[in-house]
Parts: C-alpha cells; sequence; structure tokens
C-alpha cells in the first residue's frame, strides 16, 4: 500500500490540508482495497492551524517511511522552515521520496532548495513573490500543477484536488482516478489553467500620472476600432513618446493594455449577461469572432465559452 505523508505545519491552511487527506483516503482500487494509508505528520504533537488547533498523530520521523509527502500551504507564505523539517524534507528527496505542494506550499519546498532549476508553480496570487524571492526556480503562473516527476507543484486551493487525481492516475491508473474524482464532484481533467480565475487587472498606473486621462478616455472607447495612430493623437504625443510613456508608466504598451481591458470587460459581460459571444466581442471592440476567442483564450487560458461555463 502507498504510504502520504501529509506535512502540517504550523499555520497550515485547513482546506489546503484537508484536501490530500480526503482524496487519498477515499481512494479504492477496483478490487475495493484502499489505495493510500495516509498519516498527518508535524514536528511537534501539536499545530496551530488558525481557526483550531490539530494534534498529529506521527512525527517528522514517519516522512522516512513515506512513499509520497505532501506540503500544503501555510498563512505564512514566507516559506520559513526549523532546522528540523528543513533537514527531513532535504533528507527524503536525497532518498528518492515523492514531495508535493499544495497551493503556496510551493514557498516551503522552495525555502528547502527543493525545487532550485526545477519549474514550478503555486497560487497566482503569490507567483510573482515566489519568482523573486528564488531566481533559480522557474515559476509558471498559469497552470494548475507542475509535475516534474520526483518533485510536484499545484497553484492556489482546488488545484491541489487536480495535483492529487493526477498522483492517484499515475500510481494506479486512470479508472481509479476517474472513481476518486467522481467521489470528489470533480472533472478529472479540468480545461484551462489559473489565468481563467486571475482577474485581468490593468498594468498598475501611479495617480497623478500623465498618462490618467488617456486611460480613462480609453476605457470610455473601448468598443472602438482604434490604431495605435488614434490613440497618439488623442493623446496629443508622437507614436514614439507615446510608447515610451506607456513603457515608463504602466509597463505595457497602448495595444496591450487596450487588449487586457477589452477582455476584462469581456470577462464581466460572460458573467453577468446572456448575450451571445459574438455580440460580447464585438462589444468589447474585437473586430471579428475568431480574433475576440483567440485574444481571450490567449490572455484567460479557456474559451469565452468555457469561462462563461465556469463564471456564470
Amino acid at each position: 500500500m502507498h504510504t502520504i505523508a501529509v506535512l502540517a505545519l504550523d499555520q497550515v491552511i485547513p482546506f489546503d490540508l484537508a484536501t490530500p487527506i480526503e482524496v487519498f483516503t477515499r481512494s479504492r482500487l477496483p478490487d475495493g482495497r484502499a489505495g493510500y494509508r495516509v498519516r498527518v505528520c508535524a514536528e511537534r504533537p501539536e499545530v496551530d492551524a488558525g481557526a483550531f488547533t490539530l494534534r498529529a498523530p506521527w512525527g517528522l520521523d514517519a516522512l522516512r517511511d513515506a512513499d509520497t509527502i505532501v506540503v500544503p500551504g501555510t498563512t505564512d507564505a514566507s516559506g520559513s522552515l526549523s532546522p528540523a523539517v528543513r533537514q527531513a524534507l532535504v533528507r527524503a528527496a536525497a532518498d528518492g521520496t515523492r514531495i508535493a505542494s499544495i497551493c503556496v506550499g510551493t514557498f516551503v519546498l522552495a525555502a528547502a532548495g527543493l525545487l532550485d532549476g526545477l519549474r514550478a508553480t503555486t497560487h497566482w496570487i503569490g507567483a510573482a513573490q515566489l519568482a523573486a524571492d528564488h531566481p533559480d526556480i522557474d515559476v509558471d503562473p498559469d497552470v494548475l500543477y507542475v509535475d516534474n516527476g520526483q518533485i510536484l507543484t499545484s497553484a492556489g486551493g482546488a488545484a491541489g484536488l487536480d495535483l492529487c487525481l493526477h498522483m492517484i492516475r499515475r500510481d494506479y491508473g486512470s479508472a481509479v482516478a476517474a472513481d476518486a474524482a467522481r467521489l470528489s464532484v470533480m472533472p478529472l481533467e479540468r480545461e484551462g489553467g489559473q489565468a481563467q480565475f486571475i482577474v485581468q487587472q490593468h498594468p498598475p498606473t501611479p495617480r497623478g500620472a500623465t498618462l490618467e486621462p488617456l486611460l480613462a478616455w480609453l476605457q470610455d472607447n473601448i468598443a472602438r476600432d482604434l490604431t495605435l495612430a488614434d490613440i497618439a493623437t488623442r493623446a496629443g504625443l508622437s507614436t514614439r513618446t507615446l510608447l515610451r510613456h506607456f513603457s515608463e508608466q504602466t509597463g505595457s504598451t497602448p495595444l496591450q493594455w487596450l487588449h487586457r481591458a477589452r477582455v476584462r470587460q469581456a470577462q464581466h459581460l460572460l458573467e453577468t449577461t446572456d448575450h451571445s459571444v459574438e455580440r460580447i466581442g464585438a462589444q468589447v471592440g474585437f473586430g471579428s469572432p475568431t480574433t475576440f476567442r483567440d485574444r481571450f483564450k490567449r490572455t484567460t487560458g479557456v474559451s469565452p465559452h468555457a469561462y462563461r461555463r465556469t463564471f456564470r
């Protein structure tokens, strides 16, 4: 039987902790036998889980016997580790144990040095911080999980379900994983990645910036077929000067900013109206339904129809 050790650190996020416990505990093989033995491990007998105190039945020594270690996220996303926890994780990795993180649990693996030189993901809101703190990690904020073979990482909360189901499929095949997915009322494969859950905000613009009136005008005229020359004329600038100011104040180009504004407005309309995808594309300024679908999927990772099914 495959042994899963769930490592509960102080300030563990209860949802992240419960996900592997529930998914793996309820997994059954075709003959009805349990596929996994799940153990909750901690450095100390009691763990502060925020709303409650958790009593962990196993200590760090149990990590040595595990086939897989799952590290849930904690509210302290700095990934700070005690020497004992760090040593236990590094030793497990050296022994070839499979190690997976859920949500910001990626910061724990990063702090232990287990992700250096690897591709990884985490909750989209923490991806930039992870990349800044650990430049040796190839951070991908758009996917639900990353499987490097021995080391796996997942995105925000619910993506931990996707990762657990993926590991079950690796261990026992698609039929067992599909059964576990049905028990969790989850599709075995979700369409798209994290990008569909990210509100597509405009690039930050400092208040009082010289472009602020122009950006407000762009937002008000989002449905118009605007060219770079049109925007430069409105701003009273040459296109070259406009591009420089835009890069300095928004970190983007005028057309990139406009495309993101259009996609954000399209997201709102898909969530709140019954308008057809074709009508919404025209309402937000895309010249054709094909262009709208392509741009929307490139930005969010899913089609407009899939986005509406998810968020309507």
